[in-house]
C-alpha cells in the first residue's frame, strides 16, 4: 500500500512548497498595508514568514531561507523585518483579542 511509505522520518522538519509560497503571494496581494516577519528557524520548524495586514490579520507559512523571504517581500512591494530583532506588531495581538472576543479563534 503506498501510503505508508509518504510519512516522514520522525524528527524530520517539514520544508516549504509551492502551495505556502502560493497562499503567501496570494495573503499579500489580496490584504492592504501587508508587512512581512522572517522568523528564524527552531527546533521545531524552518524558517517562517509571517505576514500581517493593516487589521491585525494574519498568516505564517515556511520559507526555504531568510534571504528567499525577504526577496519574496521585495518583489511584492512589501517592508520585511527580522521578527527576532524588531518583535511583532501590536495590531496582530489586538487582531487576535477580537477574534477570541467575538469567538472565531
Amino acid at each position: 500500500m503506498k501510503w505508508f511509505g509518504r510519512r516522514q522520518k520522525a524528527g524530520t522538519m517539514r520544508r516549504s512548497d509551492t502551495p505556502d509560497q502560493a497562499h503567501l503571494r496570494e495573503f499579500a496581494q489580496t490584504r492592504q498595508g501587508v508587512e512581512g516577519f522572517v522568523e528564524p528557524r527552531t527546533a521545531v520548524t524552518e524558517y517562517t514568514l509571517l505576514l500581517v495586514a493593516v487589521d491585525g490579520e494574519w498568516t505564517r507559512r515556511r520559507v526555504p531561507s531568510v534571504k528567499w523571504a525577504h526577496d519574496f517581500a521585495n518583489r511584492l512591494g512589501i517592508p520585511s523585518y527580522d521578527a527576532a530583532v524588531v518583535g511583532y506588531p501590536p495590531r496582530m495581538r489586538e487582531y487576535n483579542a477580537r477574534m477570541k472576543k467575538n469567538g472565531l479563534s
